[in-house]
């Protein structure tokens, strides 16, 4: 059952989940078969992030990215699933991916606990959740019972997940692909307060936006100038890391949404949120508003994006390593 439900920041409405039930997940859905499941994650997660804060920017990366591509099933772990067929993790957009180690410890507590019960789906959305919370970032609901994907494919990560480089127009479709709306994705862009880049992914709006040797008009010239002069001094430059929140990039706040509104969003992807009116409208609302209201409107899009595609019931498989299909 659901109901909709107007919310005050720009007056959006959207089919909202009653209950703890979210497209056949479920609250609590290990309290009988492996009842210690949750605590085990979260106190993994206390233990190690506290020392490696930037993986909560990295695990909600990699959630993002799995649910994008066949949906919530842990399929961006997967090494090639058959005839040598490149995997998600072998895609472009998933190169910079990290923590796969973190996720496989967090898996091998579980089965020893409760062997083949607890799928790697729901580790990734567990993890994710927990990392960001303990570094300070917002708490949202995690639904369980996901069950694992057994296909893996390069090519459907390149043509699902978002790009960088891409416009407003082609992000939207790719988003309302998933059931998630202009909202939503203003809303699941403010994980970017945390995050981290490769030049690689905004160097052409520095030097050769058109291909002509020239500056994307739409980054800030002060900004640009600084990238050039202290971060990218090359077109070229594929290891240096940049700060996509300068200066609050360990603070889970608005100052990410300040920054689009500067024209100093890092990626051209972050600069199209403003090219749309009604996104622009959210983005400017949410910079003036508390910072309370983004977070618990934070919160429901991570909810809604958790429950993307997931496969329940006798759909998939329960794994037994995060990185390779049963059998």
């Amino acid at each position: 059952m659901g109901k909709t439900t107007c919310f005050g920041i720009i007056g959006l409405c959207i089919l909202v989940s009653v209950g703890s039930a979210i497209a056949g997940l479920e609250l609590g859905y290990y309290d009988e078969s492996c009842p210690q499941a949750e605590k085990i994650v979260l106190e993994y997660v206390k233990k190690h992030i506290p020392n490696a804060p930037s993986l909560a920017a990295t695990f909600i990366r990699m959630h993002f990215h799995d649910c994008f591509v066949r949906g919530c099933d842990a399929s961006v772990l997967l090494n090639d699933t058959s005839n040598n067929q490149a995997a998600e993790k072998d895609a472009f957009p998933n190169l910079t991916l990290r923590g796969f180690g973190f996720i496989d410890a967090v898996k091998s507590l579980l089965e020893a606990e409760c062997p083949g019960i607890v799928s790697c789906a729901d580790v990734i959305s567990l993890v994710a959740r927990d990392s960001i919370v303990i570094t300070g970032g917002p708490y949202w609901k995690v639904p369980t019972g996901r069950r694992d994907g057994t296909t893996s494919r390069s090519s459907e990560a390149l043509s699902n997940i978002p790009s960088p480089f891409e416009n407003f127009t082609s992000i939207l479709t790719k988003f309302n692909n998933k059931g998630l709306n202009v909202q939503d994705l203003v809303l699941l862009s403010g994980a970017h307060t945390i995050g981290i880049s490769h030049c690689s992914s905004f160097t052409n709006r520095l030097y050769n936006f058109t291909g002509r040797g020239d500056q994307d008009p739409s980054l800030d010239s002060e900004y640009a100038a600084n990238l050039k002069a202290r971060k990218c001094k090359t077109l070229n430059d594929n290891t240096t890391i940049v700060e996509m929140d300068p200066g609050s990039f360990r603070t889970f706040d608005l100052s990410y949404y300040t920054l689009l509104l500067k024209r100093r969003g890092l990626f051209q992807s972050d600069a199209a949120l403003t090219t749309d009116s009604t996104s622009k409208q959210f983005i400017t609302q949410l910079v003036h508003g508390p910072l309370p209201v983004f977070l618990e409107e934070f919160a429901k899009s991570m909810e809604k994006m958790g429950a993307v595609g997931v496969k329940t019931g006798t759909n998939g498989e329960i794994r037994k390593h995060c990185a390779l299909v049963n059998g």
